[in-house]
């Protein structure tokens, strides 16, 4: 990647932008639906994991998802005001469902325990439609088996406010990429559907799997797959090569040369072993940057990978450019898919020793989005 130097002389720099790269997220999409005969779920939470909700669903629908996945029900109003008209699954509502909301803006609620669907069917005015969740080994919601049969008593008493139409569960287990790790669960989800079309229910859309259990194991697929983390190029099984699907950059705001033993940062965590340069990149960990970073970890500028030295502070980090002194207003890719110089979003998630996901979500509200 060839580095954009802006003008030294500029009197407003680009802000950081998280650039969203649809054709990768159309790809990935692709690769979902080579790897299953189900239909498929753009899960697109936490704002798209951090791409942008809108955009990363209207790039998913085109490359064929069928559904849409969101957190809470007030979520699908942005997916509706911008005209998209599938299918919606809200399943977490973690500030509880306005009903008759949710039938207007035609959103399928998960519920996952006895109280939820009471309390469902006593707000509903018009049919909502239902998925009964089950847990099925995580012990992170959805209905115990043990109240199963009571979850389905009630379901039945409400059929005229609840249309029960999927049922769904998670794999616990899924980034480990072996089917015998989610055994139990698939078992479990089998056990549960089938009680479910017992009760009277039916027809059913069945779904267990996410990304991991997508792409990996055809045991889970049922009817529907949830593809979150992949559509932003993140299998969390780290088997599958997916495409990353957005660039960050920054500008670089301030350089200096600077003498051998200059201390760098709060603390003097860092000091320089040699005459050198240093860049400072306008952004930091009020913008998503990991404060806690492992030695390593580093941004492309000028097509060379140059190390963060010092504390990375809320608004800038630092950076050793080997002497190079580069311009106010030059861009520093800090992570993208080009490979090479420039850093991916697992290369991050290494040096802050944590997953891909916090990477990409942790983005904030001070950089610019915008899609490609």
């Amino acid at each position: 990647m060839t580095a954009v130097l802006a003008s030294a002389t500029a009197s407003r720099l680009q802000a950081p932008t998280l650039l969203t790269l649809g054709s990768a997220v159309r790809a990935n999409v692709e690769r979902v639906r080579e790897a299953t005969d189900a239909r498929v779920m753009a899960v697109v939470k936490a704002d798209g994991y951090g791409h942008g909700a809108v955009a990363v669903a209207a790039a998913a629908l085109a490359a064929g998802a069928d559904w849409l996945g969101v957190t809470d029900a007030a979520d699908a109003a942005e997916l509706r005001a911008a005209g998209l008209d599938a299918p919606i699954l809200a399943w977490l509502n973690p500030s509880g469902v306005d009903a008759a909301q949710a039938a207007a803006d035609r959103v399928d609620i998960a519920v996952g325990s006895v109280e939820e669907l009471r309390q469902l069917a006593a707000d509903a005015v018009a049919p909502v439609r239902v998925h009964l969740h089950v847990d099925t080994g995580m012990a992170r919601g959805g209905c115990p088996v043990e109240d199963w049969a009571e979850l389905l008593r009630v379901a039945r008493g409400a059929r005229d406010r609840i249309e029960v139409v999927g049922v769904m569960g998670h794999l616990p287990r899924a980034d480990e990429a072996d089917p015998s790790a989610n055994a139990a669960a698939v078992l479990r989800m089998r056990h549960a559907r089938d009680a479910v079309l017992r009760a009277g229910f039916g027809p059913l859309l069945v779904h267990l799997a996410a990304t991991s259990g997508a792409l990996t194991d055809p045991s889970t697929h049922f009817d529907l797959v949830r593809v979150g983390a992949g559509l932003v190029g993140i299998d969390p099984s780290g088997t599958v090569a997916l495409h990353g699907a957005s660039r960050l950059t920054a500008a670089v705001v301030h350089s200096a040369h600077v003498r051998a033993g200059t201390e760098v940062g709060y603390g003097a965590t860092y000091v320089t072993p040699h005459d050198t340069a240093l860049s400072v990149v306008g952004l930091g960990y009020a913008d998503g940057i990991p404060r806690e970073l492992e030695e390593g970890a580093g941004v492309e500028i000028g097509g060379t990978r140059h190390p963060i030295v010092g504390r990375v502070s809320m608004d800038q980090i630092v950076v050793d450019t080997g002497g190079v002194v580069f311009p106010r207003g030059t861009t520093a890719t800090v992570f993208g898919p080009e490979g090479g110089a420039v850093p991916s979003v697992q290369e991050w998630a290494r040096w802050a020793r944590t997953i891909p996901h916090t990477i990409v979500t942790g983005i904030g509200p001070r950089v610019q989005r915008s899609m490609a």
